[in-house]
């Protein structure tokens, strides 16, 4: 009888062990995920060489080259057809909106503002931004005034969230000219928000939705991989 206990005990503890081991193991390769994502990113990342006819300065502020940014987009530079580009205004909103290219820059009012993007590489841009405001979108859809959330969705895929409070009080747009310049494709074409305040990763480049939302608990890409979602500079 007192053997049997002891076996019985021995195969419980090798089971124990055994799910210790499996747990161990699956937190290694989460772990080894994530470093091998930052080293790509780190080993991918590099500077884009072209000639712009952009400014180099504006109201007395010397401006950084278009040339400045790194090249560190999950799954590179995004070509967009601009004859079926859509914008979409979705979610927590009365009408939903699908505007063109056109659209967006025809009709609305276009706002310009020199503001820094610092990456967490350790790089950073300061650039005379013009476009239009993410508020001026929300207003036309009808957006629901208690939602507390936007989730910005990209070409590629990527996908960031922020809070709606900061978009509406800090007049946060979307870009789609940079020192005078339309967006050239690597850098967002048609469309990059303008986080003002925020890291690098919550500007997300090449915007084809807006979704209003309520879930507090989104995490976009980068957030995904233990970023930290609020994003603020120090």
């Amino acid at each position: 009888m007192t053997y049997g206990i002891f076996v019985h005990t021995r195969k419980k503890k090798m089971q124990t062990k055994r799910v210790i081991l499996i747990a161990i193991l699956a937190i290694l390769v989460i772990a080894a995920s994530f470093v091998g994502t930052r080293v790509w990113t780190s080993l991918n990342s590099k500077a884009t060489t072209s000639n712009y006819p952009e400014i180099t300065e504006y109201n007395g502020q010397k401006l950084s080259s278009i040339n400045d940014f790194r090249e560190n987009s999950i799954k590179g530079p995004q070509t967009i057809n601009i004859g079926n580009y859509r914008l979409t205004t979705t979610g927590l909103v009365e009408n939903e909106t699908a505007y063109t290219y056109d659209d967006v820059i025809n009709n609305h009012t276009h706002y310009q503002k020199v503001v820094t993007l610092h990456c967490v590489e350790g790089w950073d841009v300061a650039i005379l931004w013009e476009g239009i405001r993410v508020k001026d979108l929300l207003e036309e859809a009808g957006y629901n005034q208690t939602a507390q959330v936007l989730i910005f969705h990209a070409q590629d895929g990527y996908t960031t969230s922020l809070p709606l409070s900061y978009i509406i009080n800090n007049q946060i747009m979307i870009a789609y000219k940079m020192n005078g310049v339309i967006l050239p494709p690597e850098r967002g074409f048609p469309f990059q928000l303008v986080a003002e305040g925020k890291y690098g990763y919550k500007w997300i480049k090449w915007i084809t939705g807006i979704e209003v939302s309520n879930d507090t608990n989104y995490r976009g890409y980068w957030e995904g991989y233990g970023y930290d979602n609020n994003a603020n500079l120090p």
